[in-house]
């Protein structure tokens, strides 16, 4: 299987900031991890490229440090977020633009994430308010309306830029 110019990228991106994660090359070369040879997930926020970009320039401008899932949305064999784990967070065109690591996981519903957590995620005017009412308008879009529910739960995410780029 060859690399698309988009692999490229993020391999390319994941070499210059590795060391910024503090994991080096070295132990590689040796052969005591084999998984700091690879670049960790990248992804959009969003369900768009307009979305992903607004979301990706809050968390530049030091606005975004959480992130919300819906647990419906991961496959069963899917792995969830965890504490200390990397992702490289891509714009809307698929370009690698920034490194975060993980510092919260929480599993709440719906109905109960806090004020703190909606501001967080750096959105609209940082209530909880507009937290609920945009949020239930994307799971509704994503996940379908009989897939939305205040009682669904959520994996509630804090993270940490490590690298921001030009």
């Amino acid at each position: 299987m060859s690399e698309t110019p988009q692999d490229e990228a993020i391999v390319t991106y994941w070499e210059s900031v590795r060391a910024k994660a503090k994991i080096a090359r070295l132990p590689v070369l040796l052969g005591t991890g084999a998984g700091a040879a690879l670049p960790p997930a990248a992804w959009s926020f969003g369900d768009n490229p307009a979305l992903a970009d607004q979301l990706l320039q809050l968390v530049l401008d030091g606005v975004k440090t959480g992130t919300s899932s819906a647990l419906a949305e991961y496959a069963p064999d899917e792995a969830i977020p965890v504490v200390g784990e990397l992702s490289i967070i891509l714009d809307g065109a698929g370009n690698p633009r920034a490194l975060i690591r993980t510092t919260a996981v929480d599993r709440v519903r719906f109905a109960e994430v806090t004020q703190a957590f909606a501001a967080s995620e750096g959105e609209d005017d940082r209530t909880l308010e507009s937290w609920r009412r945009e949020h239930e308008k994307y799971w509704r879009r994503v996940l379908g309306d009989e897939g939305f529910s205040p009682s669904m739960e959520l994996l509630c995410e804090t993270f940490e830029l490590i690298d921001p780029t030009d």
